[in-house]
């Protein structure tokens, strides 16, 4: 199969073979080396075939600029512009006619004609081209295809084109479908290793290889690096620095399409060119005269974390299939040579292949298509590696909270409003939500400026981006802008009138979408008069409806914040942003915890509060204030784990204040109650003769008091807040009130508060140890002749005998032993201490006093 014209390439050998697996069956797999030609060749080659009949070929790119470079190269070996015979259609540019058979499309546009039409009416094969990449979208539109095969379309061939693929197992999903293999074409590359040193930063390390490769070999450089960041670092480091002759050129997704051409465009001649690219150079493109490449060894990805529903960029160390696609490029038109910037020995230790992008991704969008679809779980559909359940979970989370799914993972309404809009869920949203408002226009302008990175500046401030992207005149902000204006007037509800135009198309590229070009009408300001650019509706508020997660207060050091998950995140102290009290962030990098706030916009307390009412959660807290000895009670409303405000409210009256009371005694213990002496020597009396006796005297240990609190305490408690206006009869009442009715007459007789000694005095008793003491001075015991005790006189007291000094002379539990032997050396000792008192020799026949003998007159 070889249309007239068309030049010979490695792939045209295999082209017979895959116009017969195609003509016999629905599906195949083709694996090409890079520079084989099957982006080219192989759609034009299919022209001719006669299952075609009137339809189109979708020939799917992961990126816009290899869909431009596909489509115009395509179009110009058959001596045409794009627009003709091949077509392309991307987000804010579009060559299609009604003459097209051939529409280059990047990846995320066939979902959305799936979507729109099942049956993908018009079109009669899909070639899935550098399925290798495995994007999101690549995945996404293989399975619906499939599916619409499967169901609707047998006829609908499927290809799936690939460098580096393991295409045996593609082929099991696809139904057992042929592989076809071509050898490709390629010139030797000399692989060289200039390891980076320790500590050295990339863009510099970078430098120096390029100019040494310019040093030493002919030809263009195309030096790999993983983001804008570090291209236009090392595009500083050279300038001045490369030879006249030679042009550095950057090469990123971020780029307009005319800067992106211009880098891929051939050199004039006599003139060189350093072509410094992203990812986006590793598949699909050849750039005429390169023929040194220098990989750094790193890409950026986006990993996405279900826990704090945030997608970071990572930077991480190539594939080697990546590392291989790019040295091949050195040797797509003449020998060449690959620096790579790490030593020989670390490539074996490099991941075999890149993750598929499935594995790492947000999946709220996908799950949102499918609801869209008529499939509640994704996972039941023919995806190459099935999504992750804890990502399905979190995007169904989402979508639920941003009511577009009901319970059973069906579309609703606004779901079907957010689809209509191509835009990632959070910003359709905002779209959809802020239309009732009649801020349409205003927040399809933040959506666009936020999917389209780059416009209006890099201020991390939304509202100093919108007001510099309105009056930018580049063709790229102008055709932002008239997206804009598509997405604004894109009907969101069932009853709005239907368009009357084609509904934007999903790109693929993040969330971007694709459109037929429109007239711009001047009211979305920055196209009509001078002046009249005006400034829309703070950004804040809008980005309420995308990002409610990331509402951020100010903590403690300037540009520091707190979102509502409760993780951390910070801006550099010096951007205005870093004073501000609230912000909505929509764009992170970063670690989860201390991310770097990369986009935000101010919003004030009260919009959040309007905007996220049924959310807010308002919680009266009541606390014990040690230094006071009150309960105070403090009044907070939080979202999340941001508190917006609290105030002190009057401590409670009447039975709220005793719960409050009780409950701080729960919290920190009965030690907290105004205890008398009286009402402690109760308790100890209690606890003796539940120790001795059991049950039912009653447990009063502090674990016993606090489980029993509402038993004892509360009946007796008197509506105050304060334990100091605790009134200490009401201890002394509720730890009776524990005690048996018929035993409370008890208490006094088996463990009396005193002991009336025989001098007289009324001595208290102590219940503070294992067993009763008495301590007593001895010469109040004179004449008794028998142990004292209690317990009607089961229980001896323990004696503590002492000196008319009150000092410690003596413990005894037998005081008529005591009388008997220790006294006699007691008493001489006393004799000399206190002469002025009486010491007799016996004690027994002796009359008790507690004072020293009368004075002689």
């Amino acid at each position: 199969m070889k249309r007239s014209g068309l030049p010979e390439l490695p792939v045209t050998a295999v082209l017979p073979a895959l116009a017969k697996a195609l003509e016999t069956g629905s599906s195949a797999v083709l694996v090409a080396p890079p520079g084989a030609g099957k982006t080219t060749l192989v759609p034009l080659a299919l022209l001719d075939a006669s299952w075609l009949g009137g339809g189109r070929i979708l020939l799917l790119e992961p990126r816009r600029l290899a869909a431009r470079a596909a489509a115009r190269r395509m179009a110009s070996l058959l001596g045409e512009e794009p627009g003709g015979i091949v077509g392309y259609a991307m987000r804010m540019e579009n060559r299609v006619s009604a003459r097209t058979r051939i529409m280059v499309v990047t990846e995320g546009i066939l979902a959305r004609m799936i979507l729109d039409d099942p049956e993908l009416k018009g079109v009669s094969a899909v070639i899935f081209d550098e399925f290798h990449e495995r994007s999101l979208d690549g995945d996404f539109g293989l399975a619906l295809a499939l599916d619409v095969q499967g169901a609707l379309r047998p006829d609908l061939r499927l290809l799936v084109m690939s460098a580096t693929l393991d295409g045996a197992r593609v082929a099991r999903l696809l139904g057992a479908a042929p592989v076809i293999e071509s050898q490709g074409r390629s010139f030797p590359v000399e692989i060289r290793h200039q390891e980076r040193p320790a500590g050295m930063p990339i863009e510099d390390a970078m430098a120096k290889a390029i100019r040494d490769a310019l040093a030493d070999e002919t030809g263009s450089v195309l030096a790999f690096l993983p983001g804008q960041r570090e291209i236009e670092r090392t595009a500083e480091r050279l300038e001045g620095r490369v030879g006249a002759d030679t042009d550095v050129v950057p090469l990123y997704g971020m780029l307009d399409g005319k800067a992106q051409d211009a880098a891929i465009r051939p050199s004039p001649a006599g003139r060189r060119k350093v072509v410094l690219a992203t990812a986006i150079a590793e598949t699909s493109i050849t750039i005429d005269g390169v023929r040194v490449i220098v990989d750094s060894g790193l890409s950026r990805l986006p990993k996405y974390e279900p826990a704090t529903g945030l997608t970071r960029l990572e930077t991480v160390r190539v594939s080697r299939a990546s590392a291989e696609q790019r040295a091949g490029r050195a040797g797509r038109t003449q020998p060449g040579v690959a620096i790579r910037l790490w030593r020989a020995e670390q490539t074996a230790a490099l991941p075999a292949f890149t993750p598929p992008e499935i594995l790492e991704a947000d999946l709220s969008g996908l799950v949102l298509d499918c609801a869209a679809f008529g499939v509640s779980d994704p996972s039941t559909m023919a995806f190459l590696d099935p999504p992750p359940a804890p990502a399905l979970a979190e995007a169904r989370s989402l979508l639920a909270d941003l009511d577009a799914i009901d319970a059973d993972g069906r579309l609703t309404e606004g779901g079907n409003a957010m689809r209509k809009l191509a835009l990632p869920v959070r910003l359709a949203h905002m779209v959809a939500e802020a239309a009732r408002s009649g801020q349409a226009a205003d927040a399809a302008t933040l959506a666009v400026l936020l999917t389209e990175r780059g416009l209006g500046g890099d201020s991390a401030d939304l509202d100093r981006r919108l007001m510099r992207f309105h009056s930018e005149k580049s063709p790229r902000a102008i055709a932002a802008r008239q997206l804009a204006e598509r997405l604004a007037k894109t009907p969101t509800r069932s009853e709005t009138a239907p368009h009357p135009s084609p509904l934007p198309v999903k790109d693929g590229e993040r969330g971007a979408s694709a459109v037929r070009p429109a007239s711009f009408s001047p009211s979305l300001r920055g196209e009509g008069p001078a002046g009249d650019e005006g400034r829309l509706d703070r950004a804040g508020s809008l980005l309420l409806h995308a990002f409610p997660d990331r509402i951020a207060k100010a903590r403690g050091e300037r540009g520091r914040f707190v979102l509502v998950n409760g993780r951390g995140a910070v801006l550099d102290a010096a951007d205005p942003l870093a004073g501000a009290a609230f912000l909505v962030v929509a764009d992170l990098q970063g670690k989860a915890q201390g991310a770097r706030i990369a986009s935000a916009a101010t919003v004030e307390e009260e919009e959040i509060r309007a905007a996220r009412a049924p959310h807010l959660e308002r919680r009266t807290e009541t606390a014990f204030d040690p230094e006071k000895r009150s309960v105070r009670v403090r009044e907070t409303v939080k979202l999340g784990a941001i508190v917006l405000s609290e105030r002190m409210l009057p401590a409670p009256k009447g039975p709220d204040a005793d719960r409050a009371i009780l409950d701080a005694i729960r919290q920190h213990g009965v030690s907290l109650l105004p205890w008398s002496r009286e009402t402690e020597t109760l308790r100890q009396r209690l606890s003796w003769l539940h120790r001795g006796l059991g049950a039912p005297w009653p447990d009063v240990s502090d674990t016993a008091l606090v489980a029993r609190l509402d038993d004892w305490l509360s009946p007796f408690l008197s509506g105050e807040a304060s334990f100091a206006r605790i009134d200490t009869s009401a201890l002394h009442n509720g730890l009776m009130s524990l005690v048996p009715h018929d035993l409370q007459r008890k208490v006094g007789q088996l463990a009396p508060t005193h002991f009336d000694a025989p001098s007289g005095s009324h001595v208290p008793i102590r219940y503070d140890g294992e067993w009763p003491v008495l301590a007593i001075r001895v010469q109040e015991l004179f004449g008794l002749d028998r142990h004292p005790a209690i317990a009607g006189g089961a229980v001896p007291l323990t004696l503590e005998l002492l000196s008319p000094a009150h000092r410690p002379i003596q413990t005894t539990r037998d005081l008529p032993g005591f009388w008997r032997g220790s006294w006699a050396d007691v008493r001489s000792d006393m004799r000399g201490r206190y002469p002025k008192h009486v010491w007799p020799e016996d004690p027994v026949s002796a009359a008790a006093t507690s004072r020293a003998k009368p004075r002689v007159k």
